[in-house]
């Protein structure tokens, strides 16, 4: 008679800080205006890499983001750059803060919701149909800033909110992430370290804290 030999394997768990496993780095998309480039702080201080920088400290593997953004662009002229460039899609994440130029110009908000939604359509795009993969920032309140102080900081701030009304509200209607930094930005007024020298823009402080939060959301999409 035969006997049945049963060998047991004693299993291994090996735990990893992250709960997916790479094949190859993830790639990512910033769409926006001087917000995204980060106008009056090094390059490698706006959030877009301040967020990869911070995804490799999680041991995941990330390529430099891809931006596409320039100081002064309001939405139809994002749309325009967006016309002549060819990337290589999909990205693994997109993100789009667009509309402070719209306020700034008197633009109308009828007009920005129209191509916010056209904008966010094509990132859903460039995400390669995932909505769970894109994410809104809020429009950041620049009334606090010392470049407001001879303006009207009051009208500002309702305009700011006006489009921010609109941006949450669409971002919601197609089920992509919305980070509202806006409060965030809105504490400039009693610290100055989180604006930029120009008086204007950001801080890498200010752009560490929006960093921060878009890290958590692709963390999260990630598990």
């Amino acid at each position: 008679m035969l006997q049945r030999i049963i060998f047991v394997i004693p299993l291994i768990i090996v735990f990893t800080n992250t709960a997916f496993m790479q094949t190859k780095p993830l790639t990512y998309l910033a769409l926006g205006d001087s917000y995204t480039i980060g106008e009056s702080v090094p390059l490698k201080k706006n959030f877009p890499n301040q967020t990869v920088t911070l995804l490799r400290k999680e041991k995941i593997e990330v390529e430099d983001p891809s931006i596409i953004a320039t100081t002064g662009w309001t939405t139809d002229e994002l749309q325009d750059q967006l016309s002549r460039v060819r990337l290589r899609v999909p990205f693994d994440f997109v993100t789009l803060l667009i509309g402070v130029n719209n306020q700034y110009r008197g633009r109308s908000t009828e007009e920005y919701a129209t191509q916010f939604t056209e904008l966010l359509e094509q990132a859903i795009g460039y995400a390669g149909g995932n909505a769970n993969h894109v994410i809104v920032l809020s429009i950041p309140d620049w009334s606090v800033t010392p470049f407001a102080k001879s303006k009207d900081r009051k009208k500002i701030a309702r305009e700011i909110d006006a489009f921010n009304a609109i941006n949450e509200k669409i971002a919601k209607q197609y089920k992509v992430h919305y980070i509202n930094i806006t409060t965030y930005t809105r504490e400039a007024a009693k610290d100055k370290t989180l604006v930029a020298k120009d008086g204007l823009h950001p801080s890498a402080k200010e752009y560490a804290r929006w960093a921060e939060k878009v890290k958590e959301v692709m963390m999260k999409e990630l598990k």
